[in-house]
């Protein structure tokens, strides 16, 4: 027997008489499986045997200096940042292979008036535009040594009162910060002096044949129609690059519009005018994607950074996050009265967990309408862009503890990279704990999807005449990509435990994730976000809008989500476990 997914598709459900064993190579979660571990495995391969020159050698010795200092002094000095950057600087990422991969299968480029920037800048351009800017790195460049002389200054003082004055230590730590705020724009004006000269055409055209050639497969094994999204796909893949493109631009970038609201909308725009061409309908594959992309991102989730904020960042991720989400489901149904159990389901879940991709989990739980999971994605996106802008400014103006402040934004901000956007909008430290707390989060969507699939199957769905629904029901029922997610998740962190934090950092972080499995994320949730614009059909979201409902749900929960998790963000990091803060 089969069943329908939310994008249209067929979900293949043995009978009785068929092996469930075919589900391995006929089901849509299981080839998200498939291809994302294909991915990780390959990632794995490339990066693990390739790691920097002298990478043990010289933790060891940054190691060393970092024991030394922390010995000396009561704060972190001018030589413990120092060693720390030597550290940081060890990345897989910048070793020549994993500069031809980037090469490979990187994005439009940033621009800011001419758009063929994007895909094309000639030698000539890129090496006046470099001379252009080494201007302004070499008077930074030579503030930053002002300010590292006051620093040492500072700290001299500090340590001939052999650290015992309050007063000097504390202006010791703010010269230092200072100092270290200036170097973040003296790195980013070096980046502005490299010969960027670069044709991005035909590595997009390989790129773009390589993902569709990936997916083509398994659309070929489930329904021998790969000839067909291969035709489509090319369609989609194109709009995908216009989305990166569009949110490539300085100005957008700056408001923090990115590629998912611009994939989404140039889909929409075609749905809604042209309409979608019946040619590209088979490579619209919403749930394919992103699953895929899904899987990818399990391997993000590393155990080992999660426990080094331990038990408050654990309180503000899982404790809020279920009461958020248990809180509005019931207001939307109780008091809202909202008729579509899994649209308000999908949108608690979108706001509370970490936004798309808990959306995308729980709407395969409970098997919510495409419509539905657009209008979801869409309030998603909408306010991410909103409070990834607002709240640091916010935090700014109240002079919170930049502790404080990641853990609130990583608690309430849905997106993954607008948490890391707005948190390091503050300070390395508020991005630190921003992002590991979402990375906690993150942990969730497995969970959640679970969960909204036993409770669909048992309450929700249940037909009162009918037997209590069994364990195969709900296993039939429950989104079978999250144990890829899972799985990855395990696998990356066991390898990360297995070469230490340093080696793990420079191998796993600045390697097979920013330099293979992230880059594949990216592709595949645009290309679903394009997908899910393309299937939409205002028409058919407009009644779900009735009385500004779903709206008022979002706005609602989040301003539920707001307040706890500041609440207990402050409770755990600065009353329950102070200690903890002060090693941050």
């Amino acid at each position: 027997m089969s069943h329908p997914t939310s994008n249209g598709q067929t979900d293949y459900v043995v009978d009785q008489g068929e092996s469930r064993w075919s589900d391995l190579w006929k089901t849509e979660d299981y080839w998200a499986i498939w291809l994302g571990l294909f991915l990780l495995f390959a990632g794995l391969l490339i990066y693990l045997p390739n790691p920097p020159a002298g990478l043990d050698s010289k933790i060891a010795e940054a190691n060393a200096i970092l024991k030394k200092e922390s010995e000396r002094a009561p704060f972190h000095t001018l030589a413990w940042y120092e060693a720390e950057d030597a550290k940081s600087a060890l990345k897989a990422t910048s070793e020549p292979y994993a500069k031809t991969i980037k090469q490979w299968t990187s994005k439009p480029n940033k621009w800011t008036d001419n758009p063929l920037d994007a895909f094309y800048i000639p030698e000539g351009k890129a090496r006046a535009k470099a001379e252009q800017a080494r201007e302004k790195y070499e008077a930074l460049k030579t503030e930053s040594e002002t300010l590292k002389a006051a620093a040492l200054l500072a700290e001299q003082r500090a340590e001939a009162a052999g650290f015992n004055d309050a007063a000097l230590n504390t202006g010791a730590k703010a010269a230092i910060q200072k100092y270290r705020d200036h170097l973040r724009n003296v790195a980013a004006a070096k980046k502005k002096t490299k010969i960027n000269a670069h044709n991005q055409v035909p590595y997009l055209i390989v790129t773009g044949l390589a993902i569709g050639l990936l997916f083509a497969l398994g659309i070929q094994v489930m329904n021998k129609k790969g000839l067909a999204f291969i035709k489509g796909f090319a369609f989609v893949f194109v709009l995908a690059v216009l989305a990166f493109f569009f949110a490539a631009q300085s100005d957008i970038k700056s408001l923090g519009i990115g590629y998912a609201a611009w994939a989404i909308l140039l889909g929409l725009l075609i749905s809604n005018t042209l309409g979608t061409p019946q040619w590209v309908k088979p490579a619209v594959q919403v749930e394919y994607f992103i699953k895929t992309g899904l899987v990818l991102l399990g391997a993000e989730i590393l155990f080992s950074k999660v426990l080094t904020i331990g038990l408050p960042g654990l309180f503000v991720a899982w404790v809020v996050t279920p009461v958020v989400l248990i809180t509005t489901y019931w207001f939307g149904q109780r008091i809202l009265k909202i008729e579509s159990k899994t649209l308000n389901i999908t949108i608690s879940a979108d706001m509370s967990v970490c936004g798309v991709s808990a959306a995308i989990a729980t709407a395969a739980a409970c098997r919510a309408k495409k419509e539905e999971l657009t209008l979801a994605v869409g309030l998603s996106l909408v306010f991410t862009s909103i409070m990834m802008v607002v709240m640091p400014n916010v935090i700014l103006a109240l002079g919170m503890d930049h502790v404080l402040g990641g853990a609130w934004m990583g608690g309430t901000i849905d997106a993954t990279g607008a948490v890391a956007a707005a948190g390091a909008f503050l300070s390395d430290r508020a991005l630190y704990v921003a992002a590991t707390v979402k990375m906690i989060q993150n942990i969730l969507i497995g969970v959640i999807a679970f969960c909204v699939a036993l409770y669909w199957v048992t309450k929700v769905e249940r037909d009162p005449t009918r037997p209590r629904p069994g364990l195969m029901e709900i296993w039939h029922r429950f989104p079978k990509f999250v144990i890829g997610f899972v799985f990855a998740s395990i696998l990356v962190s066991s390898i990360y435990s297995g070469l230490g934090p340093d080696a793990g950092e420079a191998m796993i972080t600045d390697g097979v994730i920013k330099g293979w499995t992230k880059i594949g994320r990216g592709w595949f949730f645009c290309l679903a976000f394009v997908s899910i614009g393309l299937a939409t059909n205002f028409r058919e979201l407009g009644h779900y809008f009735h009385k500004g409902k779903p709206l008022i749900l979002y706005l609602c929960g989040q301003t539920l989500n707001l307040i706890l998790t500041l609440a207990m963000a402050y409770l755990m990091f600065f009353v329950v476990f102070p200690e903890i803060t002060a090693q941050i």
